[in-house]
């Protein structure tokens, strides 16, 4: 059985923990390699690896910091269908989501390659007779990142390539469930000229992450994954004086206007609900509906496109399925019981995805895609984040009152509204409590030059991943005030210093 180790100052290494998780194909349910539960020492050794390297890289020029990212794009961009193929063989989404996931995932990297400009420092001139100002944007030190199941490439890379381009060093635990993706990443940035040591890779589990999140030499931890993990995460790093950002849950709910145009709404919906078998943090779980008459066409509609979606293999078919398997056996069989407490909650189970089995593959994690109508917002299946192809259908009496259960609910991730007013799309992005907000578009994730983050339960800490946020984030602010000699001279003053 193939295992995986660690990645550790610029060379893969194996692991002496003698503790190892098991990796599993999700569309066979047969187990593929083994990957490594690191220790507390190896973890620290990533970490000293990535301490070591700093001191170099960070007076390494902006500019050729970013032509190591130039490199590293072009060469993943060479290998991408390796790459998306590998997502699909751990995760088990389906080919050409994989491949949009890695496109998503190089947006960042491209984003990076421009930090000789997002790096610059503010400059005043004479703020004072003879004084000039300035601000510099200084790299942290070693920086972690702890990325989920979900996106084994795009979420590691809305990480590192920001963070390195700042001229800080790396230390990332990937998720145990879909641990390759990563470990080629950091063979191709080496491939790319990234110096050994700038970036690491420790695989394992809460051991190695409480390392990180404790060690004094790493200064900010970024992560990715569900609220209660997001909570621990920032609560512990923060209290050992880290900065952290922590993107936790969601419930995304899409607001169907009357006006909306039907067919738009369903194309949009059935692919937001059910693209990646539902393990989007932007995925749209909750669909509002305003109005019995709104409600009653959407729920058919949607159920006539749930008959037609192809589930299966996200490899090998002849003609792609829509969505493939979900990650393991046991969310497999958590996504099972949320559907059948739905059913015990009173909701009306439209579509039920529960007995979905593959023809050969009747060891895979498949849940069929399923609909749930008139969900109440006392549900469990409507407070709880799922992360899986289940869709929850809720009637409103008015836009007013979809908009306050909107506000509501514990998280604000992502949301999206349907309609051809323009006056109330405007009020909607004005008045919504989240993050990220479509309109008629039914995920709203914005461009690597902007930044991905939500509000209430689904962030934790003040800035958000990439984009400008993203800069700040990995790097310090310094502000100089300067004068030279001009001939003046004053003498001792002992009140505060004001420039006059």
């Amino acid at each position: 059985m193939r295992r995986l180790g660690n990645y550790i100052n610029g060379q893969a290494v194996p692991s002496n923990s003698g503790r190892y998780g098991s990796v599993f194909n999700p569309a066979t349910g047969h187990e593929s390699c083994q990957v490594a539960l690191s220790n507390q020492a190896e973890t620290r050794e990533a970490i000293a690896s990535a301490e070591a390297a700093f001191s170099q890289w960070s007076q390494v020029t902006p500019l050729n910091r970013a032509r190591v990212m130039f490199k590293f794009k072009a060469l993943v961009e060479q290998h991408a269908d390796e790459i998306a193929t590998l997502i699909s063989q751990e995760h088990g989404k389906v080919f050409s989501d994989a491949r949009g996931e890695l496109t998503r995932g190089l947006e960042v990297v491209e984003f990076a390659c421009g930090i000789p400009h997002l790096q610059k420092g503010e400059h005043s001139l004479n703020v004072g007779r003879g004084v000039d100002s300035f601000s510099l944007m200084q790299p942290l030190g070693v920086c972690a990142g702890i990325s989920p199941f979900n996106f084994p490439a795009m979420v590691p890379m809305w990480m590192f390539p920001v963070a390195i381009a700042c001229g800080n060093t790396f230390v990332m635990k990937p998720s145990e469930k879909d641990p390759s993706v990563p470990l080629r990443l950091a063979e191709l940035l080496t491939e790319a000229g990234l110096p050994d040591g700038v970036f690491n890779i420790v695989n394992g589990d809460k051991e190695a992450v409480d390392v990180l999140l404790t060690d004094e030499r790493v200064q900010a931890v970024s992560f990715v994954g569900s609220t209660p993990i997001a909570e621990y995460i920032y609560a512990t790093a923060s209290a050992h004086g880290k900065r952290v950002q922590a993107l936790g849950g969601a419930k995304n709910h899409m607001l169907v206007m009357p006006d909306a145009d039907p067919d738009q709404v369903v194309a949009s919906l059935i692919g937001a609900a059910y693209g990646s078998a539902g393990e989007r943090c932007m995925a749209i779980s909750v669909a509002v509906c305003v109005g019995d008459e709104v409600a009653d066409r959407l729920v058919g509609q949607l159920a006539d496109e749930i008959d037609q979606l192809r589930v299966g293999p996200g490899l090998g078919l002849t003609e792609e399925a829509h969505m493939g398997p979900v990650i393991s056996e046991q969310h497999c069989a958590k996504i099972k019981d949320y559907i059948t407490l739905g059913q015990q909650e009173g909701a009306s189970l439209i579509r039920d995805g529960r007995d979905f089995v593959y023809p050969g593959h009747e060891h895979g994690y498949f849940v069929g895609a399923s609909l749930f109508d008139h969900v109440t917002p006392g549900m469990r299946i409507y407070q709880e984040e799922i992360f899986g192809p289940v869709l929850c259908v809720v009637r409103a009496e008015s836009y007013q009152q979809a908009l306050t259960m909107i506000n509501e609910h514990e998280y604000g991730n992502g949301t999206a509204i349907f309609t051809r007013d323009g006056d109330t799309a405007r009020q909607f992005c004005e008045n919504v409590q989240v993050g990220m907000v479509g309109v008629n578009l039914p995920i709203p994730v914005p461009m690597a030059f902007h930044s991905f983050g939500g509000w209430k339960r689904s962030l934790f800490g003040p800035l958000h991943m990439h984009g400008p946020d993203g800069v700040r984030f990995y790097t310090r602010m310094k502000t100089v005030t300067a004068r030279w000699p001009t001939g003046l001279r004053a003498g001792a003053e002992f009140s505060m210093p004001t420039m006059k």
